[in-house]
């Protein structure tokens, strides 16, 4: 007997299939600022903002441990500049609360250690040159779609030379 299309069963739903990249980096990232007390990451993603870009360098958010009696932000300073960031902690914590809106942050701990310097962004790729009159893309005599192709290759190849 024939199946119809109404016979048809649904599929059933198959184990470990790929899902989105994001929901579980989202997961991932959420879990982590979590376990270091930062339930909203914004201080930590903004920190180059809030503290400024002087005090950013020397120190970097680790942990933030919320009281009844106001939160301690855990602070990885460089050895040296330890000692001037806890004569600048009152500033520090006006600013790190402001820029929240609420007290959040009534005392800071440093913890001294080598910052990571943070990686330089990619050099920029130079912009795609026009290929010269004796390329053989430029010779082409075909589909039209196909020669199109060749010619950004071209240029893709003399990217950075400059035109003969």
């Amino acid at each position: 007997m024939a199946q119809t299309l109404d016979d048809k069963q649904p599929e059933p739903q198959r184990r470990g299939r790929v899902g989105e990249i994001s929901a579980d980096a989202t997961l991932a990232a959420r879990a982590a600022f979590a376990r270091a007390g930062f339930a909203d990451p914004t201080l930590v993603l903004r920190w180059r903002e809030i503290a400024g870009a002087e005090t950013a360098r020397l120190a970097r958010p680790l942990k933030l441990s919320e009281s009844a009696g106001g939160g301690v932000l855990t602070l990885k300073a460089e050895p040296a500049a330890a000692l001037f960031l806890q004569h600048e902690s009152r500033a520090l914590c006006a600013r790190i609360n402001a820029y929240l809106g609420r007290v959040a942050v009534v005392r800071l701990r440093f913890v001294q250690g080598p910052l990571a310097t943070p990686q330089p962004p990619p050099p920029q790729r130079p912009k795609p040159v026009e290929p010269p009159p004796a390329d053989p893309a430029r010779r082409w005599r075909g589909p039209p779609k196909l020669g199109q192709a060749l010619l950004n290759l071209a240029r893709q190849r003399t990217r950075g030379r400059a035109a003969d």
